[in-house]
């Protein structure tokens, strides 16, 4: 499978199905299937990968902040609605 047709069935998925792990997923697949012919090359490999897995912490923790203010809002949408 070549990496050309890799991105394109990646761009062609449902858009109602994707968030950032999607993206995070089809891009680590993408950079495991290159094959680096120099050590130049598999450096900056290595660093993408490394990226990536930054990308994967970021994301998370986004994730969970995200999750911990939508209680936050729903607590006070409902003490707002006892007055």
């Amino acid at each position: 499978m070549s990496t050309d047709q890799s991105w394109q069935e990646f761009l062609n998925e449902s858009l109602d199905e994707k968030n950032i792990f999607t993206y995070i997923q089809g891009l680590q697949e993408i950079i495991s299937n290159l094959k680096p012919k120099t050590i130049t090359e598999k450096r900056r490999l290595e660093i993408a990968r490394n990226h990536l897995r930054e990308v994967k912490k970021f994301a998370r923790r986004m994730e969970r902040d995200m999750s911990i203010l939508e209680e936050k809002v729903n607590i006070l949408e409902e003490s707002q609605g006892d007055k």
